[in-house]
């Protein structure tokens, strides 16, 4: 072979080459996500939700298990609400947490990291169903955190643009799944837990509670926190 058609050929599968990258670059920024879902917006989740819910009203910020301070610091800053309801009868603690996107600040509140981390005990592992008025309802998931004399039956969600994944792994399959669509998802974490020495009587508040809290809240805005 000459040198002539040596180059000749070289030349040849260079602009190949060149051209296949240049169709996956192009490929790749096409299905780049770039459009946001922000069912937030400019609103703070301590205006969006009422300090009465129900027969339930306001009586602190504090007294939550929430991640260890030094987690809070690396995760990327978003908006966090704690607080406690009373009726007169039993509290209901609540905890939001919501981001503009999924980051590592929504994982360092699922019960399975903080309470573990508070040195609680889980146990009871379920599916919980809430059920809506206006809807068919969702699926919660559900389980029992102790520690001594401390019982809190609890139930939480995570939302993921319009989906409420069950798990860690559904969640990233949710997120994957709408950046294939050039979505990117926002996302909030929804956990509400109240002593559960009573069993079913608990789980009969928090279904009364968590149902009062997205009727409380204005229409619009109910999508921050249910898909």
């Amino acid at each position: 072979m000459t040198g002539e058609l040596r180059s000749d050929l070289i030349s040849r599968r260079e602009v190949v080459a060149g051209l296949a990258m240049l169709t996956a670059a192009g490929i790749a920024a096409a299905r780049k996500p770039d459009i946001q879902i922000d069912y937030m917006g400019s609103h703070k989740l301590d205006e969006i939700v009422p300090t009465n819910i129900g027969r339930w009203k306001f009586v602190t910020a504090s007294g939550l298990v929430t991640a260890p301070p030094d987690q809070l610091q690396r995760a990327v800053y978003s908006q966090l609400l704690t607080r406690v309801y009373y009726d007169g009868e039993a509290p209901i603690w609540l905890l939001l947490a919501y981001s503009a996107n999924q980051t590592g600040f929504l994982q360092v509140h699922r019960p399975e990291f903080c309470y573990t981390a508070a040195g609680y005990s889980l146990s009871d592992f379920g599916h919980h169903r809430i059920a809506l008025e206006a809807a068919s309802g969702f699926t919660t998931n559900s389980l029992t955190a102790t520690r001594d004399d401390r019982i809190e039956k609890m139930v939480y969600w995570t939302r993921i643009g319009n989906h409420i994944p069950l798990s860690w792994a559904q969640q990233k399959l949710a997120v994957a799944g709408d950046n294939l669509r050039r979505l990117i998802p926002d996302a909030a974490l929804i956990r509400i837990s109240t002593t559960g020495d009573d069993g079913p009587a608990a789980m009969s508040r928090l279904d009364a509670f968590a149902q009062a809290m997205i009727a409380s809240v204005a229409p619009p805005l109910r999508r921050v926190f249910i898909a």
